[in-house]
């Protein structure tokens, strides 16, 4: 993926993948790193993931731009917990725009790998992931990304109304109670759907969609009901690629992300209430983030 770049392109990409010392390496040394790493990433790819029970996944795109290309490279992300509450990323994939013939793939080919039903799938509503998912693995559940969300319908309003807009939203996702969440997101509507209808469109056709967290552990609501596990991990991987941009080809670039996401996730740590991920995972029910016995239930 160095052939036919300028040697300053060269030492930019070589900074970004193997770090300062990149001066210091030879041509051949380069090249046995490249070809290291691809087959790193294929060994990777064809992984078993029976030995866990995957509870919860984040999906998203991620894109880099090419050299000479008029698309942009889309990467397609998905990053799963298992029980213990490690993170892990499954899949780092090619993708067309995010389309769903690409989820599809992705999805199959983690079920190949023996990847289990995951009981809630976590991202942005505006994927193909979401029809290529009720396909491949139809009883998991759907959480929509409260971030991408509100500033999907901040973006319907003028600016002068998004602060008490958002303030809003807040008042929703940040509710004790799925009841609660229901009050004021029809707050929400009454205040701005005759001004704003597009707003108020936006928000309410994923309205189940955006209150699947309730059903889950209280401990886990600050991690799924966002994508920002993916966000994150990801700032730092868009920043280093966009120095190596057009040092690259498609191939250079996943492995560039795989070698870096890699090194990312050493640095995760388990996911807050982890204790609770078993009894997600065998089917015990939560509403409003509290396990439901039989003496709650009964007092209910």
């Amino acid at each position: 993926y160095l052939k036919g770049v300028s040697t300053g392109e060269m030492a930019e990409a070589l900074k970004v993948l193997v770090g300062p010392d990149a001066a210091g390496l030879s041509a051949s040394t380069v090249a046995r790193l490249k070809k290291v790493w691809a087959q790193e990433y294929d060994a990777w790819r064809e992984a078993r993931l029976d030995a866990d029970d995957w509870v919860y996944i984040w999906a998203d795109g991620v894109y880099s731009g090419l050299r000479g290309e008029s698309d942009k490279l889309c990467a397609l992300v998905v990053i799963g917990v298992n029980t213990r509450g490690d993170k892990h990323f499954l899949a780092i994939e090619d993708g067309v725009r995010e389309s769903t013939q690409s989820w599809r793939e992705v999805l199959l080919k983690l079920k190949e790998r023996g990847m289990n039903a995951p009981k809630l799938a976590i991202g942005d509503g505006a994927m193909g992931f979401w029809a290529a998912l009720e396909e491949i693995f139809p009883t998991t559940r759907q959480q929509r990304c409260w971030m991408h969300k509100t500033m999907n319908v901040l973006n319907c309003l003028p600016k002068t109304a998004q602060p008490k807009a958002k303030q809003a939203l807040h008042d929703i996702w940040q509710a004790e109670t799925k009841k609660g969440a229901e009050k004021a997101f029809e707050l929400f509507i009454e205040t701005y759907d005759a001004k704003y209808p597009k707003a108020t469109l936006c928000l309410q056709k994923d309205r189940e969609e955006l209150m699947a967290f309730f059903d889950f552990p209280a401990q886990h609501w600050q991690s799924i009901r966002t994508s920002n596990p993916i966000e994150s991990s990801f700032g730092t991987i868009r920043h280093r690629t966009k120095r190596s941009k057009g040092c690259l080809t498609r191939d250079g670039m996943l492995h560039m992300m795989f070698k870096l996401g890699q090194c990312a996730e050493k640095k995760w740590r388990r996911l807050r209430g982890f204790d609770f991920l078993a009894k997600v995972i065998t089917g015990v029910r939560f509403k409003d983030g509290v396990e439901v016995t039989e003496t709650n239930q009964a007092a209910a």
